[in-house]
């Protein structure tokens, strides 16, 4: 069990959360982005749907497979990037014992 947990402990987020973005918005979510997160996974792919199917007539149906990809691998790629802010919110960890940022130091 302590095997386990190291392991994914040393996990690589950034690499995680591109693969939980096969679900656009998961990796958002999982680097504790929520705004962008939800939005993606209740708006965006919403949207995207609609506008593969309108595209659809227009390009042949190439746009009903070319549109959902180029979204899940900018939404991917866009996870990947993202700053990871993993223990940032101090409200969800309420276990840990909040540290005071240090004063900047001038000179």
């Amino acid at each position: 069990m302590n095997e386990l947990l190291q392991a994914w402990r040393s996990v690589d987020r950034d690499k995680f959360a591109l693969f939980l973005s096969v679900i656009p918005g998961a990796g958002h979510l999982y680097k504790h982005h929520y705004a962008s997160g939800f939005g993606l996974l209740f708006g965006g792919n919403v949207l995207i749907v609609f506008i593969a199917l309108l595209l659809g007539p227009a390009t042949f149906g190439v746009s009903l497979l070319l549109a959902p990809l180029l979204y899940v691998g900018s939404v991917a790629a866009g996870a990947y990037y993202l700053p990871d802010w993993h223990g940032h919110h101090h409200f969800l960890h309420p276990w840990q014992p909040e540290v005071p940022d240090p004063p900047d130091r001038i000179g």
